[in-house]
C-alpha cells in the first residue's frame, strides 16, 4: 500500500456510542428525502432524526420482542399458510420484499424466496410464471395481499423456476426487480428432497415481477449475470445501482447506464437487448490517485468523509467464461458481502455486512461487523455513514440476550417515510431489526425469539426484507427460517418522525 494511502487510512475502529460510531454526513444535509416504494409517500426535508426506542419486551409467544406499544401480526408462515388456487403451502426462506398499494385500501407484498432447486418448500411452478422448467421446487417470488393491519388476504406465485432469489429493489413504476444470487449455468446438475435434475438455462440474472397479476419470466440480461444481491434505480430512470454478494474474490458494486435516449419503464426485459447500456464497477479513489482495493481498509476514522469514485466498464457482463468480478484485478474496489441497496432522490445506500475472517479480508485490512455507505448522484462520491466495529462475540457467538445494544451483520436496508434507515441484522447470536440514523445512532426495534436450534445451542435466523407501507403505519419484515412474514404496527412517528 502506498504511504499516502496508508496515512489516509490510519486510525483504528473506535468503540462507538451504542457500538455505532456517529459521523457527519454532509452529502445528506442537502439531500432530498426518501421516496416510498412505487406508491409514493410523505417526504421530509433536512437531516433525518430519530428518538431512542425503549427497551424491547420479550414476547410470551416466543416470536418477536418489541418495544412497548408495538405489536405484530403473522402474515404468512412457510408450510402452514396456503397459496391461492390450491398451489400448495407458502414457500420457505423469505428474503427481499417490497410493498405496493392495491385496490380497496389493500397492500401487496412481492417477496423473494431464497431457495435452490429441490427444496422441501420451494416455489411451485405455475403456468406462465416459469423461467427454467427444470429448476423444480426452487426459488422465485410470491405476491401477498394484506389489509392495512397486515391481515392475510391471499398469496400466489409471481415468478418460479429461478434460483436463490435474495434481494432486489422496487421500481418507480410499481414493480419488483428480483435478484438471483448465483452463477449457476445451464447443464449444472442439482439434487435435493428426493429429486434431481439438470438446469436447462443459465441463472444469475435480474427479473421483473408484477403485483397486478401479469407475468414475464424473462431475465434482464443487460444488467449482467453474477451473484446479484440488491439494486436501486435512480430518479432519472437511466441508471441502476447493483450489489454483488460473492467471495474469492470479494464482490463488487455496479452501475448500469441506459443507452442514450432510453428511460427505463414497465417491462424492462422486453425492451432491452442483452448487451444494451453500459455495466461498470465501482472504484473508490484515494488522495494519491490510487484505487482503494477493498472497503475493509476504511474504519470509523473515515466516517462522514466523501471519497470520489470512478466507474470501470465490465468487459463481458454475462460471465460466460470468467465470472464478472474476476475480470478485474486492481482497478476496482471490492467488498465482502455487498448486500442491501436502497435509493432516494439524491443517492443510494449500500451495505457491507461484515468482514472478519482471513478469507474475507486483504492481509492488512481491518476487521469490521458492518458498514453502510451513501453514494451521491450529484457529487459522484461515496461516504461511510454507519460503521459497526468488530467485536469478539461476532466470531464466537453470543447469548440470545447478549445485548439489544450490540449489533453486527447489517444486511437488507430500507429507508423509512421519515428518511431514517431500517436494517435487517444477519449476524451472530441475537438477530435484530434496527433503526439507524445516517451518521448517528442505531437502536434495536425488534429481536427474533424464534429458536431454530436447541435449548443448549440456540440459533436465531436472520431478518430479511424490511419494507414500510407508504403511509408509515406498517413495517413488514421476514424471519428467513423457518419463513415468517410479520406486520409490525405501533407509534412509528413518535420515534422516527
Amino acid at each position: 500500500m502506498p504511504i499516502a494511502r496508508r496515512s489516509v487510512l490510519s486510525g483504528s475502529a473506535a468503540a462507538g456510542v451504542g457500538l455505532v460510531v456517529a459521523g457527519a454526513t454532509p452529502t445528506l444535509a442537502e439531500a432530498a428525502p426518501a421516496t416510498a416504494p412505487a406508491s409514493g409517500g410523505r417526504q421530509h426535508g433536512g437531516i433525518p432524526k430519530s428518538r431512542p426506542f425503549p427497551p424491547l419486551v420479550d414476547d410470551p409467544n416466543g416470536i418477536l420482542a418489541l418495544p412497548p406499544g408495538f405489536r405484530y401480526t403473522v402474515v404468512t408462515r412457510a408450510g402452514q399458510t396456503q397459496l391461492d388456487d390450491g398451489q400448495g403451502p407458502t414457500p420457505s426462506n423469505h428474503d427481499g420484499m417490497a410493498v405496493f398499494k392495491a385496490a380497496r385500501n389493500r397492500l401487496r407484498l412481492i417477496q423473494n424466496h431464497e431457495l435452490p432447486a429441490g427444496s422441501a418448500l420451494g416455489v411451485p411452478h405455475v403456468e406462465g410464471t416459469v423461467y427454467d422448467p427444470t429448476a423444480l421446487n426452487g426459488g422465485g417470488c410470491t405476491i401477498i395481499e394484506t389489509d392495512d393491519r397486515g391481515r392475510n388476504h391471499g398469496e400466489w406465485v409471481g415468478i418460479s423456476g429461478t434460483l436463490t432469489n435474495c434481494a432486489g429493489g422496487h421500481t418507480p413504476w410499481g414493480t419488483w426487480l428480483t435478484c438471483e444470487e448465483t452463477e449457476t449455468k445451464a447443464g449444472a446438475k442439482w439434487s435435493g428432497n428426493g429429486q434431481s435434475g439438470t438446469y436447462s438455462k443459465d441463472h444469475g440474472y435480474v427479473f421483473e415481477v408484477f403485483a397486478d397479476g401479469r407475468t414475464n419470466p424473462e431475465p434482464i440480461k443487460a444488467f449482467g449475470r453474477y451473484a446479484h444481491e440488491a439494486l436501486a434505480i435512480d430518479p432519472t430512470r437511466t441508471q441502476v445501482y447493483l450489489s454483488e454478494d460473492a467471495s474469492n474474490p470479494n464482490g463488487l458494486f455496479y452501475r448500469w447506464t441506459a443507452p442514450k435516449g432510453v428511460r427505463l419503464g414497465d417491462g424492462i426485459a422486453a425492451k432491452l437487448g442483452p448487451t444494451e447500456g453500459k455495466l461498470e464497477a465501482l472504484a473508490i479513489i484515494m488522495d494519491d490517485g490510487s484505487v482503494l482495493p477493498d472497503v475493509a481498509y476504511l474504519t470509523s476514522a473515515q466516517l462522514g468523509r466523501p471519497f470520489p469514485v470512478r466507474w470501470v466498464e465490465v468487459p463481458e457482463r454475462d460471465g460466460q467464461t470468467t465470472s464478472v468480478r474476476k475480470q478485474f484485478t486492481t482497478e476496482i474496489t471490492r467488498g465482502k458481502k455487498f448486500e442491501g441497496v436502497y435509493g432516494i432522490d439524491s443517492g443510494v445506500y449500500v451495505v457491507n455486512s461484515f468482514a472478519f475472517n482471513s478469507a474475507d479480508l486483504p492481509a492488512d485490512a481491518v476487521k469490521h461487523d458492518g458498514m453502510v455507505w451513501f453514494y451521491s448522484y450529484k457529487d459522484q462520491t461515496i461516504t461511510l455513514v454507519t460503521y459497526f466495529p468488530h467485536q469478539t462475540s461476532s466470531e464466537t457467538g453470543a447469548s440470545p440476550k447478549y445485548s439489544d445494544m450490540v449489533f453486527d451483520g447489517p444486511d437488507n436496508v430500507t429507508v423509512t417515510p421519515w428518511g431514517t434507515l431500517v436494517l435487517a441484522e444477519d449476524g451472530v447470536g441475537a438477530s435484530h431489526v434496527l433503526s439507524s440514523v445516517p451518521g448517528g445512532p442505531t437502536y434495536a426495534i425488534a429481536r427474533n425469539q424464534l429458536n431454530i436450534g436447541t435449548a443448549d445451542a440456540p440459533e436465531y435466523s436472520e431478518f430479511t426484507g424490511p419494507a414500510f407501507s407508504s403511509d408509515g403505519k406498517v413495517l413488514f419484515v421476514n424471519i428467513q427460517t423457518p419463513g415468517l412474514t410479520l406486520a409490525i404496527t405501533g407509534p412509528w412517528d413518535k420515534y422516527l418522525g
